[in-house]
């Protein structure tokens, strides 16, 4: 894998800031998409699972990629999100990223429905060849209850603008899997915070990172040692956000990460029914972890 590929590193699942009666906070995601540029991140994932796709209807969800991929101005790469469960309204969603200009396409498995493993490949198979746009395949059973395996990635890898995965199983022996069965030009990202050095260290080219939302630059040092084979600089660059990781994901995504970023001062406290704002209980774990990282 070239490591000059606009993807490879630490990309962002970036959140969509909202107002408190849960529309969408267009200043605050332009001073968001600043942000990220000016700390490096490598790609932004716009209205991703972290975007809350799950609750935004099809035509905010095109307004908000259109409107960070117009404000972006090419500055970073932007990533649509548009997987669904339903292909037609994957094949929709995708059809109209193309048209308004995201450089690449980020597709969850088709969630509760649970296809078959030969019904992934077609739904995937059937996207990618109707939409000339670089797709890259989105694996994450703890969401969608269906696992896509090792071998339909391999399948798929075969496909022209399938470019790449997002692997969010978590699970290391899947990721040496993926390194040995997919051909070396495949992106293999993780999107696993907990996990992604080791992810990196053994064979990955970035990931899209919750966490990226929080602590875009440190992140990003820290997967492009990793991502370079310098294990013990990796590790005690990660050292610092591991609770991070792990505290992000007390209450369901994107719950914990909106909360920080409010306390940060970077958006409003807006999240959409039914996800709730961060508890109480919850609150000082990672008012704590925001403390210690220093980013208040």
């Amino acid at each position: 894998m070239n490591n000059s590929h606009p993807f490879i590193g630490s990309s962002v699942a970036l959140i969509t800031p909202m107002l408190n009666d849960g529309s969408i906070d267009y200043p605050a995601l332009d001073k968001l998409i600043d942000f990220h540029i000016e700390a490096g991140t490598s790609a932004i994932v716009s209205v991703g699972t972290t975007g809350e796709s799950a609750t935004i209807g099809v035509a905010e969800h095109l307004d908000v990629i259109q409107h960070t991929v117009e404000y972006a101005a090419n500055r970073i790469p932007i990533i649509a999100g548009t997987g669904a469960n339903s292909t037609s309204e994957a094949l929709e969603l995708t059809k109209e990223a193309k048209r308004i200009g995201a450089d690449a396409c980020l597709l969850v498995t088709p969630y509760y429905n649970k296809p078959t493993q030969e019904g992934l490949y077609q739904h995937h198979k059937l996207i990618a060849e109707s939409v000339d746009i670089d797709q890259i395949l989105y694996n994450v059973p703890g969401r969608t209850a269906v696992d896509m395996s090792v071998e339909t990635t391999a399948r798929l890898a075969g496909v022209d603008n399938i470019i790449g995965i997002k692997d969010a199983t978590g699970n290391l022996s899947v990721a040496k899997e993926l390194v040995r069965k997919c051909p070396e030009d495949f992106l293999l990202l993780t999107g696993d915070d907990g996990t992604a050095i080791d992810f990196l260290l053994c064979g990955g080219h970035g990931g899209i990172s919750v966490t990226a939302n929080i602590a875009p630059a440190e992140l990003q040092k820290a997967y492009l040692a990793a991502i370079s084979g310098q294990k013990e600089l990796a590790k005690e660059l990660n050292d610092q956000l591991v609770n991070l990781h792990k505290n992000l994901f007390i209450e369901s995504n994107p719950i914990p990460v909106k909360w920080a970023l409010h306390k940060m001062g970077k958006c409003r406290e807006g999240i959409r029914l039914p996800l709730l704002m961060l508890s109480e209980e919850s609150q000082p774990v990672v008012l704590n972890d925001l403390e210690e990282l220093g980013v208040l």
